[in-house]
């Protein structure tokens, strides 16, 4: 099957060719919808998953693809959510995809040998805690890890469950009068909220679906139909992901406008809002030499 025949280095240069394509920078969703048409995948594609920890395929190893293309500076991720285009990488696309791929490796290779030093020297007590704990030392792997722990935990819940953890978010997020209803035959509807921006408030209807797969086209128009008339605005929150007609069916023309919350963005929400998950921030130091002060002295 095609899409277990894939590689993470399959995505190195298409991920940099399309950032830079976008003026040198997106988010998550519009990097993994780019890829999903570039690539061809289609619906069954995406519903593919690792059997241990239930995370799809493809979006697994773009986002793997991602931390080693940052591990060799060809992009970076500053703000959460939006990866951009490093001066490396602008220049990367005129080397071809074997010198992408190389470079790559080489910064792997680097960061693998650095992992193994420290483990040998916490070994023989002659780490310091800075550099057991620090960001370098997690490597490209942590982003990852993580996710696929918090998904994995999120599709055990019970559904009422999972749908009182989304009306927390919901809160968390700014809206108001937020309540689960998950009343049988309502199209799927299982909330109403009131998100209040300022002055102006809109009635929001959310769905939840604890889904191992990819959620498609019928499930969002479906959706649409039992919000009209009922909402300004719908919203869908997902373990899994969305196939791309139910992307494209989410935005189209003359219809009511429904946002789409996918695994890897409500891992982030709630890390962001710190539900669910601990964070641990770690102090790490740079040290160099001061070469004007020695000269001076």
């Amino acid at each position: 099957m095609r899409v277990l025949r894939l590689r993470k280095d399959d995505f190195y240069v298409p991920i940099l060719r399309l950032l830079d394509s976008l003026g040198g920078s997106a988010s998550i969703e519009e990097m993994e919808q780019r890829l999903v048409e570039e690539f061809a995948f289609k619906d069954a594609d995406l519903a593919i998953v690792h059997e241990k920890s239930g995370a799809p395929i493809i979006p697994n190893k773009i986002a793997w693809s991602r931390s080693y293309l940052k591990q060799a500076n060809l992009v970076a991720n500053e703000r959460r959510g939006v990866w951009v285009l490093t001066e490396q990488g602008r220049n990367a696309l005129s080397y071809g995809e074997e010198a992408v791929r190389e470079r790559v490796s080489s910064a792997m290779r680097v960061y693998n040998a650095r992992r193994k030093a420290v483990a040998e020297a916490a070994t023989l007590e002659e780490a310091s805690p800075e550099e057991l704990l620090s960001d370098d030392v997690g490597g490209p792997e942590q982003p990852v890890e993580w996710r696929e722990q918090l998904l994995t935990a999120l599709k055990k819940m019970e559904p009422s469950s999972f749908e009182r953890l989304c009306q927390r978010l919901l809160r968390e997020s700014g809206f108001v009068k937020v309540e689960v209803t998950g009343k049988s035959g309502d199209g799927g509807i299982d909330g109403v909220g009131v998100l209040r921006m300022n002055l102006i408030s809109f009635q929001v209807l959310f769905q939840c679906k604890r889904y191992a797969g990819a959620v498609s086209s019928p499930t969002v128009r479906d959706f649409r139909g039992a919000m009209q008339g009922r909402a300004d605005k719908g919203l869908i929150i997902t373990t899994g992901n969305f196939t791309s007609d139910a992307r494209r069916e989410a935005t189209r023309d003359g219809a009511p406008a429904i946002d789409l919350v996918d695994g890897e963005l409500l891992c982030q929400l709630l890390l962001e809002r710190r539900l669910g998950v601990v964070v641990r921030e770690v102090r790490t130091e740079e040290v160099s030499l001061d070469e004007t002060f020695l000269a001076s002295i």
